[in-house]
């Protein structure tokens, strides 16, 4: 926020509040990548409107534990905050929680992991780190879900966090209509993690 209040200065929109001026969607802690801001309220409403029918196309780069089978697949659950630990998510059983879909594909086998590209069609908080869990792949590095996995690595990398980045968002602009897209390259550590797994 103090980032974007010094590049914008007043210019951006109000819906948010001061705790989040113009922020339209969140990403987890320590995930990198791309982040949508409205600098108006005309703009914030169009591109919320775009999230909430999930029109808006997003690709997330992640490095999972072992090597998902099949290589493509489709995860649907719904989720919901654990009654156990209110930090984590959960898949619940329906009507609890809320819809939530996931498509994943393989990109490139590591050793005893994988880069795996998500696609969301939900966004839910922590969606894409807890289907890959569901799934028996958590995030490497991941903290919460990631059940140490491959911890020796992240050690020796001082990577302190899950391997999730946002490298791709796909909307329409909601005042000229145009398509957007814009790509995010990944991140120096995530590089240096796959770099360290091709060696493994």
């Amino acid at each position: 926020v103090n980032a974007l209040l010094a590049h914008c200065g007043d210019s951006l929109s109000g819906i948010g509040g001061a705790a989040r001026p113009g922020i339209v969607h969140r990403i987890d802690k320590d995930t990198s990548g791309l982040l949508v801001v409205a600098k108006t309220d005309r703009a914030h409403a169009g591109l919320a409107a775009q999230f909430a029918d999930h029109s808006i196309g997003r690709r997330y780069l992640a490095v999972v534990s072992g090597l998902p089978v099949p290589p493509v697949g489709r995860i649907e659950t719904n989720l919901a905050r654990s009654d156990q630990n209110r930090q984590k998510v959960a898949v619940v059983h329906p009507p609890k929680g809320k819809h939530a879909v996931t498509h994943y594909k393989l990109l490139e086998p590591l050793k005893k992991s994988s880069l795996v590209e998500c696609r969301l069609e939900t966004g839910r908080t922590h969606q894409v780190r807890v289907h890959m869990a569901h799934i028996g792949h958590p995030l490497v590095g991941d903290p919460v879900y990631g059940q140490g996995r491959l911890a020796d690595v992240c050690k020796r990398l001082g990577f302190h966090r899950q391997a999730l980045h946002a490298a791709q968002l796909k909307f329409q602009h909601p005042i000229t209509k145009e398509i957007l897209s814009f790509e995010s390259p990944a991140p120096a550590d995530i590089q240096q993690l796959l770099i360290a797994l091709r060696e493994v």
